[in-house]
């Protein structure tokens, strides 16, 4: 196939569009809620949305458990994770984890202060956010939340998700235009 040759993919082709859409590389993140029932989740749906006010963005399933407990305590807490953090991105994305403190018993983490919202040790980043407006996106809802707290560490590399696969930045040699 040439280097113009694209392939159509029709709506309705769900394998087709997870295919199509996961040609774009994101950053991995765990989104956390605390007490009553702490939870987290693996999310590469995360982005910055505005500086003034700041306001960022993750969209959750509407049949996932984190869209019940997100629209009951109003808070929440984003890790973006660094590339040695693989394990901890898969660890929140298997469904038959316990819910509640015992799903993160074997992670280490620290409460949000402002929150308690459990953010994941080690990350690149981490948010504390008040959701800010719920909308809808179709099985999904697109939650906005207002900053709250933000922190990060040094210039470590993230852990990517591309093509259906977690995946590690790959520095160019020094002084190489890409």
């Amino acid at each position: 196939m040439g280097i113009d040759q694209m392939t159509p993919v029709a709506a309705t082709d769900l394998n087709g569009l997870r295919g199509a859409f996961g040609t774009f590389a994101t950053g991995v993140t765990v989104v956390s809620v605390g007490d009553p029932l702490p939870h987290g989740m693996t999310a590469n749906s995360f982005t910055s949305v505005s500086l003034e006010p700041p306001l960022v963005l993750v969209c959750v399933d509407r049949t996932a458990v984190m869209h019940e407990r997100l629209l009951a305590t109003g808070v929440f807490g984003v890790s973006v994770l660094a590339e040695e953090q693989e394990k901890v991105a898969r660890h929140f994305s298997d469904r038959r984890r316990p819910l509640g403190a015992a799903q993160f018993e074997s992670v280490g983490w620290t409460p949000g202060q402002l929150t308690g919202a459990p953010l994941i040790d080690g990350a690149l980043a981490r948010f504390e956010c008040a959701v800010w407006q719920v909308y809808d996106g179709g099985d999904h809802s697109i939650f906005t939340g207002r900053l709250l707290s933000a922190e990060r560490r040094g210039e470590d590399e993230p852990v990517l998700f591309l093509r259906g696969r977690f995946r590690r930045v790959v520095a160019e040699p020094s002084g190489v235009a890409p």
